[in-house]
């Protein structure tokens, strides 16, 4: 079995140690460790964080191979830090069987730059009139236990309450797109000031707080675990801190777009900006970042997007919505969160890996970098800085937003399992 050892790492931002991997397991983690015939990876006083794991990726495949596959996908993930990754339903066929989740899964494990837990979707077809096979979806292979329509919301009341009611028999949960659909038809972009000096129709911070409300009132009912996808405005923040002072288990996600873009950037009219939820206010902003750092919001989720050069580079209402995430998410919350001195690296490790595993019940990641554990690690150059350039991507599509824009930190490894996946900042 192979054995490195990674020499003088602040692990979790603390102290240098080093942190020697034997086959698939961190076997020692200390000052002055010996090599004993280890492969040595000097870290240099880089930060070293268990794997991050991204509740919610879109790999596209099957359906979309054009935007992104689950190789490419994950080959991203894991030159971004990321050691598993759950993979959303909306594919072409939808992930709403058996059949399907469990191909995506076993697409994961064939490529193996990262695991691959596939979401299953709530509704047959995404289409919010039937319960899709959530059981089966579970019993499966692919053990799915996140389940979500996302690209839509599911915002048929009663379908909502038995996915709620379903899932609880396994501690599942429901990872909900918070978005009225009929607030935000020919919606272009955030509703306020900046969407009525350009003429584009608007979409209003009450389109996804509406929705809040009611599934977490509708989790408290049932006594079931309810997710809120992408969480954008300030009003949403209050109202799941409100749930949460009820004990309502309700958890919450933020995008790193959302931490750091604002709907000023859509005066550009470049469609790179376009995404859903829309990129909000400074306000909202402000309001995410304090509540990520207070754990009103549980996690950061990338939201990876990938869309082909053909539906991004075109007129705004004409646009595709989404934008990739896995290749640049630490990097923007070490910009957002980090520098800013609201979260240590201790509470990154939290919010992009401890956390949204136990959130999705990923065995074996977000787990603590110590001895016994799992060898699902990430090293974080938090000294370099440097302009984005999506030509380097290893994902399909290069639909970012931080193109050119100089931003911190730079995965340098990544190790899923003790085996390098990344190493110098190379896919091997």
């Amino acid at each position: 079995m192979s054995k490195t050892l990674i020499r003088g790492a602040k692990v979790l931002g603390g102290e240098p140690q080093d942190v020697l991997i034997d086959g698939e397991t961190i076997a020692r983690v200390g000052a002055g460790l010996p090599a004993e015939g280890a492969e040595v990876v000097e870290a240099g006083g880089k930060v070293l964080l268990p794997g991050l794991v991204d509740l919610h990726t879109h790999l596209r495949e099957p359906g979309r191979e054009d935007s992104e596959t689950v190789l490419t996908g994950t080959r991203a993930a894991a030159s971004g830090g990321y050691t598993a990754v759950f993979a959303m339903a909306n594919t072409f066929p939808v992930a709403d069987t058996a059949g399907v989740v469990e191909q995506v899964w076993r697409l994961g494990r064939e490529h193996g730059y990262c695991d691959v837990r596939p979401v299953g979707a709530v509704t047959v077809g995404l289409e919010g009139r039937k319960l899709a096979e959530l059981g089966a979806m579970h019993e499966s292979a692919a053990g799915v236990t996140v389940f979500s329509d996302d690209g839509k919301c599911v915002h048929d009341a009663v379908i909502m309450r038995r996915a709620l009611e379903y899932v609880k028999a396994f501690d599942g949960v429901v990872a909900q797109h918070a978005q009225e659909p009929r607030l935000t038809e020919g919606a272009q972009m955030n509703e306020g000031v900046v969407s009525a000096e350009l003429g584009l129709g608007g979409w209003p911070a009450v389109a996804e707080e509406s929705v809040i409300a009611r599934d977490v009132l509708l989790a408290e009912h049932v006594g079931s675990r309810v997710h809120i996808c992408h969480l954008s405005t300030a009003g949403s923040v209050e109202i799941v801190r409100w749930a949460k002072s009820r004990g309502i288990r309700v958890t919450a996600e933020v995008t790193p777009h959302h931490l750091l873009l604002t709907d000023e950037l859509v005066r550009t009219y470049n469609p790179v900006y376009k995404v859903n939820p829309p990129l909000r206010t400074e306000r909202d902003v402000l309001a995410l970042r304090e509540a990520l750092a207070d754990g009103t919001i549980d996690i950061v989720a990338t939201d990876h997007a990938p869309h082909p050069h053909e539906d991004k580079d075109c007129e705004w209402a004409a646009a595709a919505m989404g934008m990739v995430g896995l290749e640049t998410a630490l990097s923007v919350v070490q910009e957002t969160m980090v520098d800013t001195g609201l979260l240590d690296w201790a509470g990154v490790a939290d919010r992009m890996s401890f956390t949204p595993a136990r959130i999705g019940r990923a065995e074996g990641h977000g787990r603590p970098v110590s001895a016994g554990e799992p060898a699902n690690l990430t090293l974080v150059d938090t000294a370099y800085r440097g302009p984005v350039d999506p030509a380097g991507f290893a994902s399909r599509s290069r639909n970012t937003p931080y193109e050119g824009r100089e931003l911190p930190g730079r995965v340098t490894h990544t190790w899923l399992r003790g085996k390098a996946t990344l190493v110098d900042g190379k896919l091997t």
